[in-house]
């Protein structure tokens, strides 16, 4: 089933936003663990891939870094941070398949960073919402098109999965609002 238009030019927006998204949550997970890079190599990983890097294995590897980071963080915040960052590099990994669960790939890191943001906050569901504002803020025409090629994002995932929905709801609201071609 591969039934989305996507190129590589849409896979490095994606990744781009995914990145900037995931460097705003970086600092919660570097509080907590300042002596593992790995959340910061796959941030690092993405923007190289948004910039014009190639496609590759280091991309994933980065990602399952993070991830192991983010398994051994202790700390929910940083779990969440580190997420973000795992989120990143996965972004260059969208796939061209009408699976609301691709919306993952371009909303996760958000949606990660968004509830690290929250939990840092002492679980304030104001700074998480606050972030998702700001990050629909910061989404470029570009990755509100790439975005409304998918369908809605899919129910579950907790408290992130409610931020992912309201980040998707939030964008493609933009688009037919007029604020996205």
């Amino acid at each position: 089933m591969t039934d989305i238009e996507l190129d590589i030019t849409d896979l490095r927006t994606v990744a781009a936003y995914a990145a900037a998204s995931a460097e705003k949550a970086l600092i919660i997970f570097e509080r907590a663990c300042p002596s593992d890079p790995r959340p910061g190599e796959a941030i690092a990983a993405a923007r190289a891939f948004a910039d014009g890097g190639k496609r590759v294995a280091a991309l994933r590897d980065t990602a399952w870094a993070a991830l192991k980071a983010a398994q051994g963080a202790g700390d929910p915040a940083a779990c969440e941070a580190a997420r973000a960052a795992m989120s990143a590099p996965s972004a260059a990994f969208l796939h061209p398949l009408a699976r609301s669960t691709q919306v993952r790939h371009i909303l996760g890191a958000a949606a990660h960073a968004a509830r690290a943001a929250e939990l840092a906050a002492g679980d304030d569901l104001a700074a998480g919402d606050a972030f998702v504002e700001a990050a629909a803020c910061e989404a470029t025409p570009a990755v509100i098109d790439i975005l409304c090629r998918y369908p809605p994002a899919p129910r579950g995932g907790g408290r992130t999965g409610e931020l992912l929905r309201l980040l998707d709801m939030k964008l493609r609201g933009k688009r037919r609002e007029g604020g996205a071609t």
